[in-house]
C-alpha cells in the first residue's frame, strides 16, 4: 500500500512541476508580447491541477466489488444470544384496555332498554 501512495505522490509532484513550467512559459510569452500563444501554456496551467488531484486520489480499486458493506456490529456471544431470545413486539397486541374482546354494557342484542 505504501508503494501505491509513493507512486501517486511522485506522479502528483511531477504534474505540479509541469504546471509550474507551463505557468513560467506563459509569463515569458506574455513579456515577449505573443498574446495568442499564451493560451496554450495558460490552459495547461489551469487544467493540470484538476487532473493531478483526480489521479492522486484515484488509488487502488477496492477488493469489494459489491459496493458498501452492511453494518455488522461486533457483539459478544452473550449479547448475540440475548438478541436472538428477544421477541419482536406483536402488532395489535390486545394488551391495551378496550382493545376488543370484551362486551360493552347496553350494547346487547335484546333492545329492551330505552
Amino acid at each position: 500500500m505504501s508503494e501505491d501512495i509513493s507512486y501517486r505522490q511522485h506522479r502528483y509532484l511531477l504534474m505540479m512541476g509541469i504546471r509550474t513550467l507551463c505557468f513560467a512559459i506563459a509569463i515569458v510569452l506574455f513579456v515577449a508580447h505573443l498574446k495568442w500563444l499564451i493560451l496554450i501554456p495558460a490552459v495547461g496551467a489551469i487544467i493540470i491541477p484538476y487532473i493531478a488531484v483526480v489521479f492522486a486520489n484515484g488509488g487502488r480499486e477496492p477488493d469489494n466489488t459489491r459496493g458498501f458493506l452492511e453494518h455488522r456490529p461486533r457483539l459478544s456471544t452473550q449479547q448475540t444470544a440475548a438478541l436472538a431470545r428477544r421477541q419482536p413486539p406483536r402488532a395489535g397486541g390486545g394488551t391495551e384496555p378496550g382493545a376488543g374482546g370484551g362486551t360493552d354494557v347496553g350494547s346487547g342484542a335484546g333492545g329492551a332498554e330505552r
